[in-house]
């Protein structure tokens, strides 16, 4: 007689693993993208929109005066409402350095983008020559601060110490004063075309290159001439580029601080708020008067912001027919 035993095998045995996450590790993944964003986010509100929402808060506000000013409770901050706004719309300095910043950005930007698309379209030929060294070249001012630029030609432009103002006299040749009158505009421009330039080559000089090479192969090979390229297929190609920069340089015009603070010593032309970031600096720290600084401030980003939003606005319209008007045919 045979008898058989039977045994039991564990239990879970012969059943696939699980390998699904627990609860908590699901929670935990969930999270992990939270605490990675925690110190971009924590930055941006602590130096970015702190500051902002200061300024704007700022700007309704304004001190009060009782009597003479003397005394505890003398000087004390109300609520002004849109007084302060008023005022910087009618202040005519303000109005005088925003004319005076549209004729210099009417000077720098088409300048500086048109020698950045120079530049680039000359260092993506295939006959360029010393290619690293000469994006090098045009590059290095861009990574030379404002502040030392200007000092470095606000010298320059000074005729005692100027070495082209010598060279001019034992030339006999005449010696016009860069930092008088109109002149005064383009010696600000060089300023800002010699030290933005090499930036914006470098973006549309990258976007140049990013084009495939079949694309100028078979432009050759249909007879199209180096120029026919550069300006049929490859500025075409790089209008983004074009726009980021346009962009840009706009933003940068409208800022425009440093160039005219530092010359500012060297020349009685440049006035304390020849610009309107200098006008909202004197009055904020020359004035002490920083409810008004920031209602300026404000209003010079909310027309730059306005500026900005409607030229991409107008860009992307346009690219949108360009794409349509390519489908269509």
């Amino acid at each position: 007689m045979t008898s058989t035993t039977t045994r039991r095998r564990p239990y879970g045995a012969g059943r696939a693993p699980d390998t699904r996450p627990s609860p908590t590790a699901r929670g935990r993944g969930r999270s992990a993208p939270y605490f990675f964003l925690f110190p971009a986010t924590a930055l941006f509100l602590l130096f970015f929109a702190l500051p902002i929402g200061y300024a704007v808060w700022l700007s309704f506000r304004k001190v009060q005066v009782s009597g003479l000013g003397l005394g505890a409770g003398a000087r004390k901050e109300v609520w002004a409402g849109l007084e302060n706004y008023t005022d910087a719309l009618s202040d005519s300095e303000l109005l005088d350095g925003a004319l005076r910043v549209l004729g210099y950005g009417g000077i720098v930007v088409p300048v500086m983008l048109g020698l950045a698309l120079l530049f680039a379209l000359m260092l993506d030929s295939e006959r360029v020559r010393l290619a690293p060294f000469t994006r090098l070249a045009i590059f290095l001012p861009y990574a030379i601060p404002g502040v030392v630029a200007a000092l470095l030609w606000g010298f320059l432009y000074l005729p005692d110490v100027s070495p082209f103002y010598f060279v001019l006299d034992r030339l006999g040749l005449p010696q016009p004063d860069l930092l008088d009158g109109g002149p005064l505009y383009l010696a600000l421009s060089n300023i800002a075309v010699w030290g933005g330039t090499g930036f914006n080559m470098i973006v549309i000089y990258t976007s140049l290159r990013a084009v495939p090479a079949e694309v100028y192969e078979a432009a050759k090979l249909d007879g199209a001439t180096p120029l026919q390229i550069a300006l049929r297929i490859k500025i075409p190609m790089v209008a983004p580029s074009l726009v980021l920069t346009f962009f840009f340089s706009i933003i940068a015009t409208l800022q425009v601080f440093s160039e005219p603070t530092t010359l500012k010593p060297l020349t009685n032309s440049v006035s304390t708020t020849w610009s309107p970031l200098m006008k909202v600096y004197q009055d904020a720290f020359g004035k002490g008067d920083v409810h008004a600084a920031a209602a300026q401030a404000t209003v010079i980003a909310l027309v730059t912001l306005l500026l900005s939003f409607g030229f991409l606005r107008a860009a992307n319209r346009r690219n949108k027919q360009d794409a349509g008007r390519g489908a269509a045919r």
